[in-house]
């Protein structure tokens, strides 16, 4: 029986690869297979006609080709074929896929020789993401692929499909948009998508008996089956997907994916381990596997081959799919010269490629935290962001207890807190970092590694939070609640990060851990766009307020700390500052911001001059409401005041 401990091995002496040819690669003449495997002594390549049926009508053995590669060479036009390697290093290992598999047969079982070229939409060659000067300018928006279009008041016709996201026109029973026409409607710069690679809890031939989020990764570089029209050809899902990229880039908008490099869902039985056993996880003292991941194992960044592999499937997808970004499952996994050299790789192909990841891991990992890309270490990720889970618990209370509050849940003295959220988490002169419960010390060196959010798809929904923290308030006033969470947000320093339906108090009957739940629980109901449709409307004018200001989307710690300015006294339960506009390059001068969390009015004293009001209670005039203020201005209870020097 084979011995999964490794703790007698020296990975470090495995050969390292440095070739771009890894994979399986078709032309119409020949396909090239090369696959890493140092510690084979044989290698088997199986060709079939079926995804998943019959027997292999060809096999073959791979050669050595140095650097630990076994290489062969098809002659011949196999188009359409599927494929699976087999390896003996003593004993024989499981038939898989390659671990450079682009595309898969139906649940991922064998590997798929296709022809990239087949696969494009019209006008793919000329398809360009947006530009953006710095990741401050993006509005960003995570959603799943199937809770996007699968409910049946979506209006949309392919539920759950990579394609819904190119259908136009759709609205939902109430006659509002859905689907893309929506998300335009909105002004968000980029879609976040939850993981699309193949992974393996959804039934492919089955995809609507069972619901996952998919952060169970199978294969690394091949589209996830359910979500495509068509799961038993492999052609059909990449087709569709590139159709989904073309059609937001369409509409200005980027695509970020979210990639869980961070572990397997199979362990022993994955298509690494089944490669080259042992060598891309970490190991506990003991050899076993360790598992900072919660999910059974993690994987071993630091090693030549893995973080290689990292590169090549990132530099992939921008280079086949024309990815705009990508979104780190537990980064604080990979250690920091990793990240380092993905940042450094993927800016000579575009450094306007947006990264940014979860700073912290899910359990201990051998390899000590500060080698580790966590929270603390973003100072050492030049051009990373992580996630500002100080900020997001600031405002809505701790993330894991449904009691807890924050300030736009009424908390006072967490006005500090609110702050650290506001100036991106950079260094501020005027923060007394002290009165911060969750963290004593700024952490971003720029506002562009700071992801400011209040909620995600992981735990409760904002309107959920909110509703089971307040179970006296009534709607109305968790709807006021929901607004000054989007104000903070989409006003704040740094990158704005949107859970989908947030703009329409999405709920979740109160769940707070849905990976496996059933569609009820997780689809977007879009009836909810009409009965909140007040909140909806102030999400889409502070979109756009943001994208009209650059006061709001500072690119510098240095320009936040020279242009944003604590202004006012201190007053429990109201946060308010002013930032310096023209010195922004914001065509406005002074703009002065108030956020009341109390439930009664608070007056706000001014700078010295004239002021025109520009956002009052859940109204936004970016031209001002007529009146000229001075002194002072009353902030309305639970809500936003700007005002801009007249």
């Amino acid at each position: 029986m084979r011995n999964w401990k490794f703790n007698h091995i020296d990975f470090s002496t495995y050969p390292e690869y440095k070739g771009n040819d890894l994979g399986v690669y078709w032309s119409p003449e020949k396909t090239s297979v090369k696959i890493w495997a140092p510690t084979a002594q044989l290698v088997e390549l199986r060709l079939f006609k079926d995804g998943t049926k019959g027997e292999a009508f060809y096999k073959t053995n791979l050669q050595r080709s140095g650097d630990g590669t076994w290489a062969t060479v098809l002659n011949g036009d196999f188009e359409g074929k599927y494929y699976t390697v087999r390896v003996n290093d003593g004993d024989w290992l499981h038939e898989v896929p390659d671990t450079y598999a682009r595309s898969v047969g139906i649940n991922g079982q064998r590997g798929m020789i296709y022809n990239p070229n087949a696969t494009n939409p019209d006008g793919w060659i000329a398809d360009n993401g947006p530009g953006l000067r710095s990741p401050t300018d993006a509005v960003i928006y995570e959603v799943h692929t199937r809770d996007f279009s699968v409910a049946a008041n979506s209006g949309m016709q392919n539920k759950g499909k990579f394609l819904a996201f190119t259908e136009e026109g759709t609205l939902s029973p109430g006659g509002l948009k859905t689907g893309i026409d929506h998300l335009k409607e909105l002004g968000i710069t980029h879609v976040h998508l939850l993981p699309v690679n193949d992974f393996v809890t959804v039934d492919e031939e089955k995809p609507d008996e069972k619901y996952n989020w998919g952060y169970d990764p199978q294969h690394f570089q091949a589209l996830e089956g359910s979500y495509s029209t068509d799961p038993h050809n492999g052609i059909s899902r990449i087709r569709e997907f590139k159709k989904l990229v073309k059609s937001l880039h369409n509409y200005g908008i980027g695509v970020i994916l979210d990639v869980v490099f961070n572990h397997t869902y199979f362990a022993k039985e994955s298509v690494f381990n089944q490669t080259v056993p042992g060598y891309f996880y970490r190991q506990k003292p003991d050899g076993s596997f360790s598992n900072a991941s919660g999910c059974g194992n993690e994987i071993a960044s630091e090693r030549y081959m893995v973080r290689k592999y990292f590169i090549d499937t990132l530099k992939f997808w921008i280079e086949e799919y024309h990815i705009d970004g990508f979104r780190f499952d537990l980064m604080g996994i990979f250690d920091v010269k990793t990240m380092q050299k993905i940042r450094e790789k993927i800016d000579k192909l575009n450094p306007g490629i947006i990264l940014y990841g979860e700073g912290w891991a899910a359990d201990q990992s051998p390899m000590p935290e500060d080698m580790r890309a966590v929270k603390r270490n973003t100072p050492q990720l030049k051009g990373i962001g992580s996630f500002n889970d100080d900020y997001r618990d600031a405002l809505k209370g701790n993330h894991g207890d449904k009691k807890s509050k924050g300030f736009v849940s009424g908390l006072s003295l967490r006005e500090e807190s609110v702050k650290f959220g506001i100036t991106g988490a950079v260094f501020h002169p005027q923060l007394n970092y002290s009165y911060i419960e969750t963290v004593h010390t700024p952490w971003a060196s720029e506002p562009g590694q700071c992801i400011n959010y209040v909620s995600c798809h992981d735990n409760y929904t904002l309107w959920d939070k909110l509703k089971q923290s307040l179970p006296k308030a009534s709607d109305e006033e968790l709807r006021m609640r929901v607004k000054l969470a989007g104000a903070l947000i989409l006003t704040s320093q740094g990158v704005p990060f949107l859970h989908a339906g947030v703009e329409f108090c999405r709920t979740k009957h109160g769940n707070g851990n849905s990976y496996k739940s059933p569609d009820a629980i997780n689809q977007i109901d879009w009836t909810l766009k009409k009965e909140c449709h007040d909140v909806f409307d102030y999400f889409k004018s502070l979109v756009a307020l943001r994208k009209n200001h650059p006061a709001f989307r500072i690119p510098t710690a240095e320009g936040i700390r020279r242009d944003l300015n604590f202004c006012t006294h201190y007053q429990i339960g109201v946060v308010s500052y002013c930032i310096d506009g023209k010195s922004a390059g914001d065509s406005w001068g002074t703009i002065v911001l108030a956020f009341n969390g109390n439930l009664e009015p608070v007056s706000i004293p001014l700078p010295e001059g004239d002021f025109k009001v520009v956002a009052l209670e859940d109204r936004i005039e970016e031209n001002g409401f007529g009146e000229i203020v001075q002194d002072s201005i009353i902030a309305e209870p639970i809500s936003m005041t700007m005002l801009v020097q007249a």
